[in-house]
């Protein structure tokens, strides 16, 4: 997975789990208020992180 800042360019490539080693993936989760969230989880079910940010935004991130 790769996201990058849609504002200065900086990005970020290649996130691991660190319980497992694989790679995190892309997902859109519903949060309680019915927003939804971008987050990078890992397909092994070990957890998942709310998407990096950068320049005040969330990173785009990419498959």
């Amino acid at each position: 997975m790769e996201c990058k800042c849609n504002k200065c360019g900086m990005g970020v490539k290649g996130l691991t789990c660190s319980k497992c080693n694989s790679e995190l993936v892309k997902d859109i989760i519903t949060a309680n208020d019915g927003s939804k969230v971008q987050v990078a989880k890992c397909p092994k079910g070990c957890g998942m992180i709310k998407s990096p940010t950068c320049c005040g935004q969330d990173m785009a991130c990419s498959t």
